[in-house]
C-alpha cells in the first residue's frame, strides 16, 4: 500500500455526497453514463483524479470502493488499486459489473491494462455475449497499444483477428470499442499500421 491521505470508504462517500450535482448527472446521462442501480453522484473526472492523488494506492480500499456500487467510487477504485495485486478473478468480477462505457474504459485504461494478466483476458472477454464485457476486451487492447511498449506485434496481430471477428457486432458500445482497438493498434508501429489499414479496407 502506498497511501497519501488516509480516508475510509465512508469518508470518501461523504466527500462525494457533498459534491453531488444534479446538473452533472443529467449531462452524464446524455452521454450514456448511467448506472444500472442509479448510484451516480455527478462528480467530474478532474475532481476524482485530484482525490485519487490525495488518497494514493490502496488495494483494500479499492475493493471496498468497488463494492459500494457508486459509479464515482468505482472510477476512483481504478485509480487507487495496486495493479500488481489485482487477480484474474477480480478482473472478471469487476468486468461483469460494468454498466456503462465510462467505467468500462476508465477501469481498463487506468488499472486492468497495467496488470500482468491483461492479455490473458482479451480473448476471454471478447467471447462474452455481455455488451460491456466484450467492450472491455477491445478497450483493453486499445489501452495496451498505448501503455505497454514491451509487447510484440504478434499479440496485436492476434487482437486484429478478434477485431475482424467482432466488427459486425451490432451494439453501438461494442462497435466503437472495436474501432478504437483497430485505430490504436494501427498507431502502434509502422508494420501494425499496414496490417490495420489492410483490415480496415476489408471491413469497409
Amino acid at each position: 500500500m502506498t497511501s497519501g491521505v488516509t480516508m475510509s470508504v465512508e469518508e470518501i462517500l461523504a466527500w462525494m455526497r457533498a459534491r453531488e450535482s444534479r446538473r452533472n448527472q443529467a449531462g452524464m446521462a446524455r452521454y450514456g453514463i448511467v448506472a444500472a442501480n442509479g448510484k451516480v453522484f455527478g462528480i467530474t473526472m478532474a475532481a476524482l483524479r485530484g482525490l485519487a492523488r490525495d488518497v494514493g494506492r490502496d488495494h483494500a480500499l479499492a475493493a471496498a470502493l468497488w463494492r459500494s456500487g457508486w459509479h464515482e467510487a468505482r472510477l476512483l477504485a481504478a485509480f487507487v488499486d495496486e495493479p500488481a495485486r489485482v487477480t484474474v478473478a477480480q478482473m472478471d468480477r469487476w468486468t461483469r459489473d460494468f454498466d456503462n462505457w465510462a467505467v468500462c474504459d476508465s477501469t481498463c485504461i487506468h488499472l486492468l491494462s497495467r496488470t500482468p494478466h491483461a492479455w490473458g483476458r482479451v480473448r476471454a472477454w471478447a467471447a462474452s455475449p455481455d455488451e460491456f464485457v466484450r467492450r472491455a476486451a477491445f478497450a483493453l487492447v486499445a489501452a495496451l497499444a498505448v501503455h505497454d511498449r514491451s509487447d510484440s506485434d504478434m499479440k496485436f496481430r492476434s487482437a486484429l483477428r478478434l477485431v475482424e471477428r467482432h466488427a459486425a457486432d451490432p451494439r453501438n458500445f461494442v462497435k466503437k470499442a472495436v474501432s478504437w482497438a483497430l485505430r490504436a493498434t494501427g498507431n502502434r508501429s509502422r508494420a501494425l499500421h499496414a496490417d490495420a489499414l489492410a483490415l480496415a479496407t476489408r471491413l469497409a
